[in-house]
């Protein structure tokens, strides 16, 4: 059990459920009836025969099934994938959005000497657009019904991108449509850590998240505890042998009003 901050100062108390969603405070939104990590097109999505060893052997930590259910992925949505990194979550939504939608792999600039890893992913799906202007400067060109970010917010804070995050953030909700959903999971930091954590640890203050995209006109809809590990004490770089793979991780499901 826990006390969840949502919107403007309103606390909520929550009942923790098991590796599944956490019910959330939605304001001026009613939730949207979300797909099962059991829905075909998400089953199709994480056995699909194109998913390289490398993502498979990934899964028992990082439960795809569940995080895309999370996500609310419907077939015909449009997605951002800010950090795509070697494509892992870009190839499930490739597949659970099908031959209606799209999804836009964000991406920073590769070279001939280190291109982008989704360079060579995009090509094999019909559906993925690789952007690579950066994550500050891109555009699908059309409103989106998702924004999802794994791993990489803490990123937007380091010193050496000198990125606005705040206008970043405000440009994230003007990229959605009213009702367009942001997902953001990354690595915890100790409850009250300074930003400069994302720096020295790869990690984020929770509440941070919660505070900067609030700020930004976003409403806290949902959290799942599904990649959330006790056992971390958030202490540690996340790139340390022991912890690496292993870390405690929030998984936040932010809203666009409709209104």
């Amino acid at each position: 059990m826990r006390k969840l901050l949502a919107g403007l100062g309103v606390v909520l108390f929550i009942g923790a459920c098991a590796g599944g969603a956490v019910p959330g405070l939605m304001m001026a939104t009613t939730a949207p009836a979300l797909p099962s990590a059991t829905s075909p097109y998400i089953v199709a999505a994480v056995t699909d025969a194109r998913r390289p060893e490398a993502d498979t052997t990934r899964d028992a930590l990082r439960h795809p099934a569940e995080i895309m259910a999370f996500t609310g992925v419907q077939p015909g949505w449009r997605i951002a994938d800010i950090g795509p990194g070697g494509g892992y979550y870009s190839r499930l939504f490739a597949v659970a959005a099908g031959d209606g939608g799209q999804v836009y792999a964000v991406d920073r600039p590769g070279t001939a000497e280190r291109p982008r890893p989704m360079a060579t992913v995009a090509p094999l799906y019909g559906n993925i657009t690789h952007l690579t202007t950066g994550y500050d400067t891109w555009s699908a060109g059309a409103p989106l019904d998702a924004i999802f970010i794994s791993q990489i917010y803490h990123d937007f804070y380091l010193p050496v991108f000198h990125f606005d995050v705040p206008a970043m953030n405000r440009a994230m909700f003007a990229a959605l449509k009213p009702g367009g959903v942001l997902v953001i999971i990354d690595h915890a930091a100790v409850d009250g850590s300074p930003i400069t954590v994302t720096d020295s640890l790869h990690r984020i203050d929770r509440a941070q998240v919660i505070a900067d995209l609030t700020a930004a006109g976003f409403v806290l809809q949902e959290e799942t505890d599904v990649l959330r590990n006790p056992a971390d004490n958030r202490t540690e770089r996340v790139f340390e042998s022991d912890i690496r793979g292993h870390t405690d991780q929030f998984a936040l499901r932010f809203v666009k009003p409709a209104n």
